[in-house]
């Protein structure tokens, strides 16, 4: 019996393998005319002919295939004829039942698929986990492997095909039979089985990570497959993303998936209908996010969505609507109010800062002390105290607006014997207030790494611009403090060791008389010279950090950004031009670096006397005559006039316009999408006002209030109760390992086994919040895509399928009337017959009585 099955397969298999040719053939060469009409029944539905030669015929060979290759069962799948393929499918021995649900997925015949599902060749499960693939390696015709290929690549499984399809009522029959789409290795796994696949096709192993990804990306498996189809999307499409930088020969279809998580997000939000819904989404879990006088949201999702860009999440109105809320939160009246009330609270503050900083120290708990820490008063008051410090700055120069009394060659004292330099380096009083500021800064950023991390810190450019501004005025105030030092001490020298009334007469060593020395004699690396540079730099950098509150207004936001998109621009472009910039200065030097002294200027005689000239000479501020000899080298002139044309035709009509055309494309792209664009750069600004502390802005900050005494008391107190249980626990393991051999061991385990099972069947009993509200939206979403699609137009496939339909039914009304016609037939012979026997019996009795 095992072998006459597989010579039937096999035979199947030949009757299967067959070339181009036969594709334009009009009829399989080995089908018999029993075959033939077979398969055209099959294909056009007619159901009496298909199960009267499925069940009388003895020589049928059910798993013939026509010229293309297509068995009966596909022919009927592919036509929408649901009786026929369950008449198939009762038959044993039936081949190429997988090609028949792929393709009944891929046409979205639900029922088709529910009845081949129903199939023997089903019955374990282990089918749907299999691609055609590795069926192949099974050694049966589930699959068909013929040389033109099967419709669908070989590492398609029914659920991935489904999701590509976007059919979830196939993806839940799917899924409920335990089909799932297996989550691609990493890019770089080494694994057996990546490398394997990697050295025996990399094309197709690239295909098929892309094929998985599809399906895992799509709305109807993240929406069916995922307890939090939210955070899954996110994830993906974060995922997506770096896969599109790392495989750039899929970049666009990487990104196209991202972009379709990104967008399923994005219209799960858009279902919501109450704010406890919205609360969900941007949160997480609703169980544990208690919104109370302490306590906020966490806003899990929305810093994910803002780490991953998710732009047009952050951007939803219902996202925004809800970070508005929490923004005025203790100032719901402010919301509603115009701007110039807005404008009056914020002079408000900053007039009584200072007195709202003692009252929040005395009583952080008050209703004051919860105005305070709302989000949009932590705004306002950090914007103040850095409007301050920019207005110290600006104050600290204004002795010098309309220039300095004395001039670098100039000294001046307070008294005869009092040293220059302790006059210069004496820190004035708006300098010691703006170290107040920077120690306040510094301290606040100290917390911001504490709280996020040193990794999540480094990620955020304004974090990595606090940091560098700061740096750079420690070290300006650190050098001058010990050019303070040096004078104080030669200062010191002078009081002890020189008897004179003045020092204009005293013999002084020379690291003593050097502080004497007025500032056209001073050293290049004197400390005071390097802390005045540095200063230069770091009250550039403090202006320059004004543009990270600009997202805050509608007007300034987008200009904000645009910057920031131009500033990565011209870091792009800096690349190209560094390398032309400085091909042609080392040309340049070469050609001119024996004429030093030989010519008119002493351009392109020294590399520094190079780079400055073709620096300006893009600015158009450096002369021809630049590359003119006093000598008559002809030769060596005509080479520099040629490279010198080259230069400024590359650098300044070339790349120069390039640039522009980069910036003004880059500008054009954030003008497209705006109010997107500034949304979510506003709410990445109001995020990080909304986690708990840094209330004071600098300086106040530095003064501790209660409230952190108190928190350091609870910090304390937590870790106090952490190493008790943690002692507690040792000594239960103690009191386990002395119960091995007791005889409540047993007793114990059972207990503790049967709380687990109990919590475990109440938490699966019992959903939380959160899951019934993810219910809800996933169900409104499926709902939506599915009248989305049934309003869709009728196309040519759906009238096809009405042809086919009306073909099966006049097949099955020729039937009935064929058998309406023989059973009329069989009813007049009946009456013939008794007819004639009537006939019969009164001619014998008309007989006798003639007798």
């Amino acid at each position: 019996m095992q072998r006459r099955h597989t010579t039937l397969r096999e035979k199947g298999r030949r009757q299967a393998t067959r070339g181009p040719a036969y594709m334009f053939n009009e009829k399989g060469t080995s089908l018999t005319p029993e075959e033939e009409r077979f398969l055209d029944s099959a294909e056009y539905g007619n159901i009496p002919v298909v199960r009267k030669m499925l069940e009388e015929s003895k020589t049928l060979n059910f798993n013939c295939v026509d010229y293309m290759g297509q068995n009966a069962l596909q022919l009927a799948v592919g036509n929408e004829h649901l009786e026929v393929t369950e008449l198939l499918l009762k038959k044993e021995n039936l081949a190429r039942v997988g090609d028949a649900l792929l393709l009944a997925i891929s046409k979205g015949y639900v029922r088709i698929v529910e009845a081949i599902l129903g199939h023997p060749a089903f019955a374990q499960g282990r089918r749907l986990a299999l691609s055609p693939l590795e069926q192949e390696l099974r050694d049966d015709d589930f699959y068909a492997y013929d040389e033109d290929g099967t419709r669908f690549s070989h590492d398609i499984t029914p659920i991935i095909l489904a999701a590509h399809c976007q059919e979830y009522e196939i993806v839940h029959i799917l899924l409920r039979r335990g089909a799932r789409i297996e989550r691609p290795h990493d890019y770089f796994c080494k694994c057996a089985q990546c490398a394997e696949r990697q050295r025996r096709d990399a094309f197709s192993h690239s295909r098929s990570r892309m094929n998985a990804y599809k399906g895992l990306a799509s709305a109807a498996y993240l929406s069916l497959s995922s307890e939090d189809p939210v955070l899954t999307a996110l994830e993906l499409s974060n995922e997506l993303a770096r896969l599109a930088n790392i495989e750039t020969e899929f970049k666009n279809d990487y990104r196209k998936l991202s972009m379709q998580c990104k967008d399923f997000v994005v219209g799960v939000l858009d279902l919501c209908r109450d704010t406890e819904e919205v609360e969900a989404i941007l949160n997480g879990d609703v169980n544990f996010q208690v919104w109370s006088d302490h306590h906020r949201p966490s806003l899990s999702r929305i810093k994910l969505a803002i780490k991953y860009e998710v732009k047009k999440f952050v951007a939803h109105p219902n996202c925004q609507q809800q970070l508005l809320t929490m923004w005025y939160e203790n100032l719901s009246g402010l919301r509603q109010q115009s701007i110039a009330v807005k404008f009056l609270a914020v002079f408000g503050v900053s007039i009584g800062l200072p007195f709202l900083a003692i009252a929040y120290w005395i009583a952080p708990c008050s209703k004051l002390g919860r105005t305070l820490r709302s989000p949009f008063m932590k705004f306002v008051a950090h914007a103040v105290s850095f409007t301050i410090f920019l207005g110290l700055l600006v104050v600290n120069a204004s002795d010098r607006f309309e220039g300095v009394k004395t001039l670098p060659n100039e000294t001046f004292t307070d008294y005869p014997k009092q040293i220059f330099r302790v006059k210069t380096t004496q820190f004035s009083w708006t300098e010691m207030l703006i170290m107040k500021w920077v120690l306040g800064m510094i301290w606040s950023e100290c917390k911001e790494i504490w709280a996020e991390g040193p990794r999540e810190y480094a990620l955020h450019l304004w974090n990595l611009l606090d940091f560098g501004m700061l740096s750079v005025f420690v070290a300006s105030f650190t050098a001058r403090f010990m050019a303070f030092l040096k004078a104080s001490e030669a200062q010191l020298y002078v009081d002890r060791h020189v008897p004179h009334a003045t020092l204009r007469n005293a013999s002084l060593p020379p690291e003593v008389a050097y502080f004497t020395y007025a500032r056209d004699k001073w050293w290049p690396s004197d400390p005071q010279i390097i802390s005045e540079g540095l200063y230069a730099i770091a009250v550039v950098l403090s202006f320059s950090r004004i543009a990270y509150i600009l997202p805050a207004n509608e007007s300034f936001g987008p200009l904000q950004i645009s910057l920031g998109r131009t500033v990565k621009d011209i870091f792009k472009f800096m690349v190209i031009f560094i390398m032309v910039f400085v091909a042609f200065m080392i040309g340049m030097f070469n050609l001119y670096s024996y004429y030093r002294g030989a010519k008119y200027n002493p351009a392109f005689t020294t590399v520094e006397e190079s780079f400055k000239t073709l620096f300006w000479s893009i600015f158009g501020l450096s002369e021809v005559i630049s590359v003119v000899l006093k000598y008559d080298h002809k030769f060596i002139e005509n080479i520099g006039y040629v490279l010198y044309g080259v230069y400024n035709v590359t650098m300044v009509v070339v790349l120069l316009n390039m640039l522009i055309a980069m910036i003004n494309n880059s500008y054009q792209e954030i003008e497209e999408d705006a109010d997107v664009e500034w949304k979510f750069a506003r709410a990445k600004l109001w995020l990080s006002y909304f986690d708990e502390g840094r209330t004071l802005p600098a300086p106040f900050n530095l003064v501790p209030s209660p409230k952190s005494f108190y928190y350091l008391i609870m910090r304390i107190k937590m870790c106090l109760i952490k190493l008790c249980k943690s002692k507690a626990k040792s000594c239960e393991n103690d009191l386990e390992m002395g119960m091995l051999n007791s005889k409540f061991r047993t007793r114990y385990q059972a207990g503790m086994k049967n709380s687990e099972n109990l919590t475990a069947n109440n938490t699966f009993s019992k959903p939380t919040r959160y899951q019934k509200i993810m219910k809800r939206l996933i169900k409104r979403y499926v709902l939506k895509a599915q009248v989305d699609r049934e309003n869709d137009e009728v196309n040519e496939g759906e009238l096809k399928e009405i042809k086919q339909d009306i073909s099966s039914l006049r097949y099955e009304l020729l039937e009935e009337k064929s058998q309406a016609t023989g059973e009329l037939a069989d009813l007049i012979q009946q009456l013939s017959e008794k007819f004639g026997k009537n006939l019969n019996k009164d001619h014998r009795v008309n007989k006798g009585k003639d007798i």
